[in-house]
């Protein structure tokens, strides 16, 4: 390349040739880590579901609600993705240097592990949350049913007119709560996406 590469008139010293793989990771470290994050949830609520179906069918559409936010957590990774790829510029036509500068891949990487990271730990506090959750739900509900089976409906410590709402609603509470860590990671994504500083082709 010679040893005017790196000159003062050089665009390629504060866009280096590498940066665009830089960035292009954030894409790849937003959509990955998401999603298996989402997986992860889904697959961890999903197997809760199923098993607190068994003896309480009645209750499966009402604790699908951890399976949709973890399912979520997978287009957070999408939309920065999409967002940091409008961000991305060609090499100038007549120099071939890189006009996509290293402050802008640093910022777009960051962006990308920032998103997909937080979703990947979202994922995980929705699916262990859920599982115990919904066991817990629908052991109670079963044992309601018990209760009033055997003939009890005095003052049995309230299992024998429990219906399972108050564990149900603190459920769905702690997965809110899980669910809101993918959200801040995006929101913070979203802001460092706009971090960005394009170099002007040499043209001389």
């Amino acid at each position: 390349m010679g040893d005017d590469y790196y000159n003062e008139g050089n665009v390629s010293v504060p866009c280096a040739s590498w940066a665009p793989a830089v960035g292009f990771m954030g894409c790849v470290f937003a959509v990955v880590f998401s999603n298996i994050g989402g997986a992860y949830g889904t697959a961890k609520a999903g197997s809760g579901i199923m098993a607190m179906g068994i003896r309480s069918p009645q209750l499966l559409m009402k604790n699908i609600i951890p399976v949709v936010m973890a399912g979520v957590l997978g287009i957070y990774g999408l939309i920065v993705a999409v967002i940091l790829n409008g961000k991305f510029t060609k090499p100038d036509a007549g120099t071939n240097y890189t006009t996509y500068s290293t402050y802008s891949a640093m910022a777009h990487i960051a962006a990308g592990l920032c998103c997909g990271l937080c979703s990947l730990a979202s994922g995980l506090a929705i699916g262990i949350a859920s599982d115990a959750g919904t066991r817990a739900v629908g052991a109670q509900s079963n044992m309601a049913e018990s209760w009033k089976k055997m003939g009890f409906t005095g003052d049995t410590g309230g299992q024998a007119n429990s219906s399972g709402d108050a564990l149900f609603v603190g459920t769905v509470l702690i997965q809110v709560f899980a669910g809101n860590i993918g959200l801040y990671g995006l929101i913070c994504a979203l802001i460092l996406s706009q971090m960005d500083y394009a170099c002007e082709a040499n043209q001389g």
